[in-house]
This record gives C-alpha cells, structure tokens and sequence, in this order.
C-alpha cells in the first residue's frame, strides 16, 4: 500500500521472545488493524492530505445519528476510535477500504508509536521527579518534601517550570525507532522491541517511518 502513514492498534501487554543465539528480547504485543478508511481529506479543500481511519466496530446499538451518518457513506458500522493519518496522495485510498497490517508492515521496519501514558494522578516530587528527599531518621522534619522553591530576594518569585508536586501521566508521548521483531498477519498482531506508552488495551497510533 503506498505512501500509508500510519495504523491504529490496541497494546495487548508485554512478553518475551527468543533469538536464534538465545538471546532474550522483551516485546511488546500490539493488535494492530485492520482500518477503516473513513474520509479523505485533500489539500485543495481542507489545506492538507490525510485519511481519517476508523478502528474497533461498535455494536449498531451504540452508535448516535451523527455518527451513523458519518460513516454510512464508508463503513456498515461506527467505531470506537477515529484518527487521522497525513498521506502525499489520497487518490490512493477508496472510501470503505480496509487498510490491513501486513500489506505496510514487515518483519525489521522501525515505527513510531504513540499512546497515552497510565495516569498516576496527583504526585509529590520524589515519584514524579525522582527527588532524594531528606533523612527518615527521628528528629527530622524533612522526609518527602520537595524543600525551597523560591529566592528571597532576586527574583523574589517562584521561577517557571519549576519542579514540583502536581498531575502525573496521563499525558500522550511518543517513541520512536522501534524495530518490528513480528508480524502475525492471521491474527492482526506485531509483536515490537521494548516497551510502549499506556496500560493494557490502550489505544495506540502506529507511524510508518
């Protein structure tokens, strides 16, 4: 399939594999498609090339008007996950076009993968940051405090970016060069070196390089 960009896939958790010299490689396992093609959008109109891709088919029940109408024109049913994706022709996609993992994958490519890190919510400095922290001894009143934050006199304000409690995760990251060790094309699986962002069953956003 040429000039395809990018694939939507759910993280199904991590394992191991084995090189042939009997090395370990710690993989993770991604279903990865197949995609809808949902709608093309053209430089000409909208001011850039790219497919909009539909992945993970709702039950008829679940889905609104709006979505139903959006969708009729490409696909029998709405999806629980939408994106899109930047191509440099879109003549090279049809409406309702399935877009499957093996025609873009293959077994040594680099991808970047794209996901929605676990949320941690409100977190003090040492979880967050790494912070050392004080002594845990008796007589201490330190312990996990981040300590001073600010300058009495210049600037006399807490500077920006400062490092402090607050939010954890939660947050979309990216990682990039990750060497495809699999791909399962049966099952609609990929199997990647290391790790990716999110918890189990989290959406991710697979870009070919």
């Amino acid at each position: 399939m040429p000039n395809t960009m990018g694939l939507l896939g759910k993280k199904i958790g991590m394992t191991r594999i084995y090189s042939e010299q009997g090395q370990a490689i710690p993989v993770t396992v991604i279903e990865a498609g197949p995609c809808v093609v949902l709608q093309k959008k053209t430089e000409a109109k909208e001011g850039y090339n790219a497919i909009q891709v539909g992945f993970g088919s709702k039950k008829e029940s679940r889905i609104n008007k709006p979505e139903a109408g959006h969708c009729k024109v490409a696909a029998k049913s709405g999806f629980y996950h939408i994106r899109e994706f930047r191509v440099t022709e879109t003549e090279a996609y049809e409406l309702g076009q399935e877009i499957q993992l093996a025609e873009i994958v293959k077994i040594g490519d680099e991808v970047h993968i794209s996901g929605k890190s676990k949320g941690r919510g409100f977190q003090g400095v040492i979880k967050r940051y790494g912070f050392k922290g004080g002594r845990k001894t008796h007589g201490s009143n330190f312990h996990r405090r981040p300590g001073s934050i600010g300058c009495s006199a210049t600037p006399s304000r807490v500077v920006k970016g400062k490092k402090m409690p607050g939010r954890m995760g939660g947050e979309l990251i990216t990682k990039k060069n990750l060497t495809v060790v699999d791909v399962r094309a049966d099952e609609n699986i990929m199997l990647v070196k290391g790790s990716v962002p999110g918890a189990k069953q989290g959406l991710l956003q697979i870009y070919i390089k």
